[in-house]
This record gives structure tokens, sequence and C-alpha cells, in this order.
């Protein structure tokens, strides 16, 4: 028998297999900013053909595969890492974080029990527990990384209906005397349809609540409905609040919703999976006034704090409702570690990823003082970019200190929100085929706008002037009335 397997290629051959894709990363870093944002198609029939010929059956070239590969990444996609996305929370990720997702594949700790990676475990608890403090959160707080936002928000909803309701984690809602119901902003991420379904209490449990003129959860309102769902005999459990809504930047009124969720008696969750980023900035973290009282707190590392994906973060000073939430025990698993709890018995995930490796090696290279002048330094972008755009003749339609900005064109909202929302969508298109920027749309409260999000830490000024001249550009080429 051979002494090496049929996968072992060795340390030599490995060493230059990783050396090529190293150079492949780097030289596409430095080239991405040369080319279009985006293809003009989405080259479905071309990368068909393509994968057709790779049948699985015979040895490739390595280098050649590689090449191969990163050529389609770069030709057919829409490039997240070019300074001129201005799209949604995808952002160019530190060459740090780059670093730490290759620690992790090459290491490969199972973080699934303490006792087979207590350095991984204890780093990422370390930045957890960090995180925690900046957001001002007690000392005793609990967590785990998640893939992102969506799942910390699940681990959310199970950790709020476990506090609840005690049969709840033996018989789900069989057992539960009334239906239960909980509330998000009509502006949220509306993930929480999907965690309602998952959860089993159903889609229909989620309590959209309208805005107010500044797109934040209107208190007013909330409290008509929760009333109404009391007198109606349902039983509301969790109240959402959100920290930096994706379409506009909202910050939710978190001081006044803490109070009203203690007076509730809801647990109070707050979304902040972009905006919870500006903790780490001491000018910034005001405007998170209020989540010190939150029972659980989700931030994606993975948006403003680039990280590459997925990296989120579920904080929550419940760890007794945290570890109730996921307990399992099984003979084939190790023994527990007295005074480190195992992840896969306090989060969704069994088997998982040094997700956390990234992130902490991002801080402790950076330090947190280089994050919060990145945040700053975006922030000051954002308001350049909001004042070009309002001297070029457009109005902005959302109101938030955060770098999201969205803009309409006076002359297409007079004709209406739809005949606006096409005209806006054309104009957009325009933009993002012709690669010159990564744009979308948005509705906000049912108001149509184009919107352009600083997420890239490469993003510069002359960045800024390029989207508001092809924002130009396209204006005069799409008239209204011929969108």
């Amino acid at each position: 028998m051979d002494e090496k397997g049929p996968l072992d290629i060795g340390e030599d051959e490995g060493a230059r297999l990783l050396t090529a894709a190293v150079d492949l990363v780097v030289r596409h870093a430095k080239d991405v900013a040369g080319g279009p944002v985006a293809p003009p198609e989405t080259g479905t029939a071309w990368l068909r053909d393509w994968l057709a010929g790779q049948d699985f059956e015979t040895a490739g070239r390595p280098e050649h595969t590689l090449r191969e590969v990163m050529a389609a990444l770069r030709r057919w996609g829409v490039h997240t890492t070019h300074p001129r996305y201005f799209g949604l929370f995808n952002p160019t990720p530190t060459w740090w974080g780059v670093a730490g997702e290759l620690l992790a594949a090459g290491v490969n700790p199972q973080l699934a029990a303490y006792s087979h990676a207590p350095a991984a475990v204890e780093m990422e608890r370390h930045v957890l527990r960090f995180m925690a403090a900046r957001l001002g959160l007690p000392a005793t707080t609990e967590g785990s990384f998640t893939v992102g936002g969506a799942e910390a928000n699940l681990t959310a909803v199970i950790v709020a209906l476990t506090r609840r309701f005690p049969s709840y984690p033996g018989t789900g809602t069989y057992g539960l005397p009334r239906r239960p119901v909980f509330y998000a902003s009509a502006e949220s991420h509306l993930a929480w349809l999907k965690i309602a379904h998952m959860t089993g209490i159903g889609r229909e449990a989620v309590r959209l609540v309208p805005v107010d003129a500044a797109h934040r959860m209107d208190t007013g309102r909330l409290r008509e409905m929760v009333e109404a769902d009391r007198a109606a005999d349902r039983d509301p459990f969790l109240l959402a609040a959100t920290a930096g809504t994706t379409a506009g930047g909202a910050v939710d009124p978190l001081p006044e919703l803490a109070g009203l969720a203690a007076e509730w008696g809801l647990h109070f969750h707050v979304d902040a999976a972009w905006a919870g980023a500006i903790a780490l900035s001491d000018s910034l973290r005001p405007l998170l006034a209020g989540v010190e009282r939150a029972d659980s707190v989700t931030v994606d590392a993975h948006k403003w704090m680039s990280a590459p994906m997925g990296a989120g973060m579920l904080l929550t000073p419940h760890g007794t409702a945290l570890a109730e939430s996921f307990r399992a025990t099984t003979s084939y698993m190790p023994a527990e570690t007295d005074g480190a709890p195992d992840p896969y018995a306090t989060s969704v995930q069994w088997s998982r990823r040094f997700a956390g490796l990234k992130v902490f090696l991002a801080l402790a290279m950076a330090g947190r003082p280089a994050y919060a002048a990145q945040i700053e330094r975006d922030v000051r972008l954002g308001e350049l970019l909001a004042r070009r755009l309002q001297e070029e003749g457009w109005r902005r339609v959302n109101d938030t200190v955060l770098p999201v900005v969205c803009v309409a064109a006076p002359e297409a909202e007079a004709g209406g929100a739809e005949s606006s929302a096409a005209w806006h969508d054309a104009v957009a298109d325009e933009v993002v085929r012709g690669g010159q920027a990564w744009i979308s749309t948005v509705r906000l409260a049912g108001r149509p706008a184009i919107r352009l999000c600083l997420t890239s830490h490469r993003t510069r000024v002359e960045d800024v002037e390029a989207v508001v001249s092809a924002l130009g550009d396209a204006r005069k080429r799409n008239p209204v009335g011929y969108a």
C-alpha cells in the first residue's frame, strides 16, 4: 500500500497551490478598481457551457484550474470589493480578515466542542465579550458567532420564546395557551418572516409596525398594535428594534422601545447587524443609546467591520436561556469542560468553522482606534455624497447620520409613485450596466428612491464624484416620460 493517500499532494505542492491562489487574489485586489463593478449581463449560458466541461472524472491542472475559476469570478459577478460598489452591506474585506480565513481553513479547528478547540473558542469569546462591552452590555454576556444576521436574529427569537414560555423547548408551539406574536419595524429586514416560519409560530405572528417621518418605528402605532393583540387574546413576547435599517439607515428610538419592552414584559432585541459597528467609535457610539438595555443584540462583522463573509454575532446577557434553547447531549460528543460551554450546545450550529478568527486578527492587528477612524471617515464621505447629490438637484428622502443616502429626482416624483419607480429603476439600471458603479433602488415607506451606501474601506472622494457624475449622465439620458 502506498504511504500517501490519493488526496495528499504534500507540503511542497500545497505551498505552490496556495502561492498561486494568493497571487490571483492580490492581483484581483490591485486590478478590480480599474474594471467594471458589475457585468452587463449574468452570463448564465457561458457559465453552464464552461461547467459542462468540468466532469470531475479527470484531474485538472491546479494552476490552470485556479486561473479559470478566478477568471469566471472576475467576469461574472458584482464586485463588492470595488471602491464604487455603493450597494448592500457587502464590504471589501481587510487583508487581516483574509489571512484569518486562510489560517482557519488550514488548521481547520472543530468548534462544536470546547475540548477540541479551546484556543479557537476562547478567541471567539474574547471578541464577543469585547463587542458586548463596547455596546454597554453586562460583563456576563454570552453569545456565538453565526453565519450572518439572519441566524443571529433566529437565535434571538428562540431565546425569547424559551424565556417567555417554559414549555417551548419541549413541546414547541403545541403547548402554548395563546398565539405568540412579536413586533418589528416595517422598515426592518424581513428575515423575520422566515424566522417566524422556522420557529413554528408562523409568518402571521410577525407584526410590522408602521414608521414615522424619519422611517423609525412609530411607538404610538406600536402601542396600539400591542393593545389590540392582547385584547384578541394573543401573546406578545418580543420587540425587535433595528439600529440601521437596510433601506434607509434609520435607527429606531432604542431608549423609548427599551422602556416599552420593560413595561410590557417583552424580550427586547436590537438588530444592529450593520450599525452595531459604530460602537467602536467613541464619537458615534451615542447613536446606539439604549442598546445596553437589550436582552439580545445582533452585529455582523462582515458588514461595517469589513470581515469576509460570514461573521455574524449574537450577544445576550441571558446565558441560561441561551443554553436552555440549544442544549443537547449525545454519547459521541466529548464531555463538557467546567466553566467553558460547548458551542454546539449554545448555538444553532453543531459542526462549525472558526468564523471568529478573521475578526480577532483584524481587531488585534489594526486596533479599535483604526476601526473608529475608518467608520468616522465613511460617515464623512456619506455626508459629502449627500451634499453633492443635492447640489446636482437630487432630493434626499432619508434622514440618518449613517452613510446610506437615498435620493429621488423631483421631476420623476411628480408623475406618481409607479411612474417614479419605473424611472428610478431605469436610471439605476443604466448606471449598473455601464459598469461605473453599483447602486440600487428602494421604496422608503412606499416612496421610490435610488439608494447608495458606503460600504468599502477603499472608497475615496474621487469614487463619490464618479458615482455622482454617472447618475447625472443617466438622468440626462432618461428624460421623464421616456423611462
